[in-house]
Formats: structure tokens, sequence, C-alpha cells
């Protein structure tokens, strides 16, 4: 994990707790079990919709984007602003706001997935 994915768990610290996990040659970061950004290449991406567009628009921060087939997929995931690195009021409130747009998008929450243990045969009884 990089010291960037390292540094977002003090960066939010006001937000509450976060977690990431690797994911697609980068990371995804959640709160309260909804994933509300996106780590590529040590930029972090906000998770965005309609209703919060207006503050990303206003900033000009742009939707991560990759490529599909010769075609620019855009998502929605908006490029954080850079002051959110510097104020953990700002990160709070643009964390906050990351959250809502995915309370809105209408996934579920991710569980997280207990690791079975083993079964263990139980001996029989020789005679």
């Amino acid at each position: 994990m990089s010291a960037f994915v390292q540094s977002l768990h003090e960066i939010f610290e006001r937000l509450g707790r976060i977690e990431t996990r690797r994911m697609f040659g980068g990371h995804g970061v959640w709160h309260e079990g909804r994933m509300i950004a996106l780590v590529a290449k040590d930029t972090l991406y906000l998770k965005a919709d309609a209703g919060s567009a207006e503050h990303f628009d206003r900033q000009n921060l742009p939707p991560f984007t990759y490529v599909r087939e010769g075609k620019a997929m855009p998502m929605s995931y908006r490029l954080a602003p850079a002051d959110l690195f510097e104020d953990r009021e700002e990160a709070a409130l643009w964390g906050r706001r990351a959250y809502e747009a995915a309370l809105r998008s209408g996934q579920p929450p991710k569980k997280k997935t207990a690791k079975k243990a083993p079964v263990k045969k139980k001996k029989e009884a020789t005679p």
C-alpha cells in the first residue's frame, strides 16, 4: 500500500473510520460499508452524482476516466479538491458528500465476508 493511500486514514479522520482495499490496480476507499472514493496512480477521486456534481463543477474537477476498446469511459468519481489534503474539516465535508452520493446510488453496502475455518473431520472410533 502506498504512503498516499495510508495517509487517507488521517486525512479523513473527522469523517470517521475508512477502509482501503486494493482493486483494479488502484485502491477503493470505503466508509460505513459504502465505496466513497477510489485511488488511481496516487490520485484521489470522490464518489459523485447529480446531487453533488455542482460542487465538483465549480472547481472544474474532472471525472475519473478509463479507456475501454478505444473509448473514454467516465465514472461516477471526480477528482478531489487539493485543499481537502490540507484541511481536515474540508476533508470531512467532501467525504460526507461522497458518502451521501454512495447512499443515493442505491447500491447495498459491502458486507464483510468472514473467512470460513477449515472443517476438521472427526476421527472414527476404531473397534
